[in-house]
């Protein structure tokens, strides 16, 4: 267990990044000419689709789907209906003091979440814990022992200020070297105030890690007055932008219930990977993403697209 402080952090994985860069492509320094092609790269997306209801829908095939990448039509590589990939699930959960009086049950809930997760899915699921206020905290690292995690809850306490945009982009980070699937569920009863991260940052990092955002949103304060709208505001457009959803319990059974319907989401989602092809370019580097189904009455909830090169960056270097 240990502080991750963001600057140390970064430092050490851009150091990494250039020294693996060097390891791998010897003669990179002396050849200015040197074009890497990584728009090759197999797009991965997770989806879940409910009818007008709300209802999760499980039971489409590949066929029902389509897909387009910035406007441009793509064809689905691999399809997965309610897949077994692994999950690796970080828990981020506000220790900030504003959490003080609802902490216990936040923290019960989530310990809850651990066992649900571990007894009733993919034998090689893991979970990590972080907790965040003016610093972010690496309390366990993945892991499937239930104990060593909830032994970590019981210790938090809360203080401080609230670095969240921080947690999410340390997170996402080492989410991001793992396999399968990638999910980030946020304990938090509102927005950023000590992060050396911004928002826009924080996005960017969780979608390169292929990350569904799950904000679960625990509000004391139930009247407009006093509450952190633009807080708010930020966790569900997080969510959105990652494929995700924001949750908002208001009592201790909510609470319970939102992570019981995360668990169901992540039980019933569809993997849908292409190789994207004639993409025309981006100047951002950011792809929009469109997912379909042939049913109009049913949504397609994923992310909104994700970072790559384009097209532009890559002409007369052949398919």
């Amino acid at each position: 267990m240990g502080r991750v402080r963001p600057q140390e952090v970064i430092r050490r994985v851009a150091c990494f990044l250039v020294f693996a860069v060097c390891l791998s492509a010897p003669g990179l320094a002396q050849d200015p000419t040197t074009t890497f092609k990584v728009n090759v790269r197999l797009v991965r997306l997770l989806a879940t689709v409910k009818d007008a209801n709300g209802q999760l829908i499980g039971s489409l095939n590949k066929g029902d789907f389509s897909v387009t990448d910035n406007g441009v039509p793509q064809e689905v590589a691999i399809f997965g209906r309610q897949t077994e990939e692994p999950l690796s699930v970080a828990v981020l959960v506000d220790s900030s003091a504003s959490t003080g009086i609802e902490q216990h049950y936040e923290l019960e809930s989530v310990s809850k979440f651990f066992k649900a997760l571990f007894f009733q899915g993919n034998p090689q699921d893991t979970a990590a814990l972080y907790s965040f206020n003016w610093v972010v905290t690496l309390l366990s690292s993945y892991t499937r022992h239930f104990a060593r995690l909830d032994t970590r809850l019981k210790q938090m306490h809360s203080e401080g200020g609230t670095s969240m945009y921080d947690a999410i982009f340390l997170s996402s980070g080492q989410l991001e070297l793992r396999d399968g699937r990638h999910v980030m569920v946020i304990v938090t009863d509102g927005g950023d105030t000590t992060s050396v991260k911004t928002y826009h940052q924080a996005l960017q990092a969780a979608q390169m890690a292929d990350v569904v955002m799950y904000p679960v949103l625990v509000m004391p304060i139930t009247n407009d007055a006093g509450r952190n709208i633009g807080g708010e505001n930020a966790l569900t457009t997080l969510s959105q932008g990652t494929g995700g959803r924001v949750f908002k319990p208001s009592a201790a059974a909510e609470l319970d219930r939102a992570f019981a319907e995360i668990l169901l989401e992540l039980r019933t989602q569809y993997l849908i990977s292409y190789y994207p092809r004639d993409v025309p370019p981006s100047t951002d580097r950011f792809h929009t993403l469109k997912v379909n189904v042939r049913d109009r009455n049913l949504r397609v909830i994923t992310r909104s697209g994700y970072y790559g090169e384009s097209n532009e960056s890559t002409k007369g270097l052949g398919r």
